[in-house]
């Protein structure tokens, strides 16, 4: 999922990766393409993670992971980030999600359980603020619950921001007509990949 993600990302792009799966992405940014990777509390201009026993503590992204730092890189306010995020300066946000519908509404901070922990984090600002929103999860639950669906049972984060989805199954773009599969891992058909989604699937002409 994080290298098709990261071959989706145009040269010369402002980049913010949520925490979770999509910190991986900045591991499989293709060499020779410049990406400028954006984070919350305040770096912009990181690079890979580090080496096993090279991690430097006080140089840490949104999820409290040891980064890198690329030159010119550099360090402010997380307020200045903010502003960054909610000014529109940002190409692409690559977040998880609990579940993403049909329109592209976006469910990622609380699962409305009365036990959950809500985390929000800048996650509203990011899909909002950025240029595009792609969401990078796994199809399904662990249990097997649908997360693409025809409507988002969750709390929202955002209305109608997700471009377009990646999975461990599929590569799925949102569109005004509905959700177009772009790809799908080998050997899995429409139908069965169908099964697995409840918002309405079609692929490319």
């Amino acid at each position: 999922m994080a290298a098709l993600v990261a071959e989706d990302i145009a040269d010369g792009a402002v980049v913010n990766l949520g925490i979770g799966l999509p910190t991986m992405v900045a591991n499989h940014l293709p060499a020779g393409r410049e990406v400028v990777l954006h984070s919350e509390n305040g770096v912009i201009g990181m690079g890979p993670a580090p080496r096993e026993g090279e991690e430097d503590f006080d140089l840490i992204n949104a999820g409290k992971q040891p980064v890198t730092l690329l030159p010119g890189g550099s360090f402010f306010h997380h307020a200045d980030s903010f502003a960054m995020m909610r000014g529109g300066h940002l190409d692409v946000c690559v977040l998880g999600a609990f579940q993403v519908s049909a329109t592209g509404d976006l469910a990622n901070w609380h699962t409305g359980a009365a036990d959950a922990i809500p985390a929000v984090g800048g996650a509203m600002d990011l899909a909002i603020g950025a240029k595009k929103t792609y969401v990078m999860m796994e199809h399904t639950t662990k249990s097997g619950e649908m997360k693409i669906v025809k409507r988002c049972s969750y709390p929202l984060t955002g209305i109608g921001c997700v471009a377009r989805i990646y999975t461990d199954l599929a590569v799925i773009d949102v569109t005004p007509q509905g959700l177009v599969v772009r790809a799908m891992v080998e050997g899995l058909g429409l139908d069965e990949l169908q099964s697995r989604t409840e918002a309405p699937l079609r692929r490319t002409a």
